[in-house]
């Protein structure tokens, strides 16, 4: 298997702040199974790249780029703000793709300053 690597877009980045340390626990525990498992975790939203994975009331939505070996964590949200984040989601898969390119440019040292 690939190895898989994870990033995190900034409203992630918010939402996790927000938790409470058992949902910090959580959502550490779904990291690091997506890490470990790659693509084939989670429940596919409409798309088979585009999964959430469900904790307490809770679920981590996320971005998998198969062929990049890439997975982006874009937000954690709650059952009342899912269709709206969803949809906001898909109005922005081009920007999330260009993102996941931007990244692992950096991280293989092949990006401009």
């Amino acid at each position: 298997m690939d190895v898989v690597r994870i990033f995190k877009t900034a409203s992630y980045d918010e939402d996790y702040k927000r938790l409470d340390y058992s949902e910090k626990l959580r959502v550490d525990s779904i990291v690091k199974g997506l890490f470990d498992a790659g693509y084939v975790t989670g429940k596919p939203l409409g798309l088979p790249f585009f999964r959430e994975k469900k904790f307490g009331g809770k679920r981590v939505l996320y971005l998998v780029y198969k062929p990049k070996s890439a997975i982006l964590l874009l937000a954690i949200i709650d059952k009342k703000m899912q269709q709206a984040t969803i949809n906001a989601i898909l109005l922005r898969l081009e920007e999330y793709e260009r993102h996941v390119s931007e990244k692992l440019r950096e991280a293989t040292g092949s990006g401009r300053s």
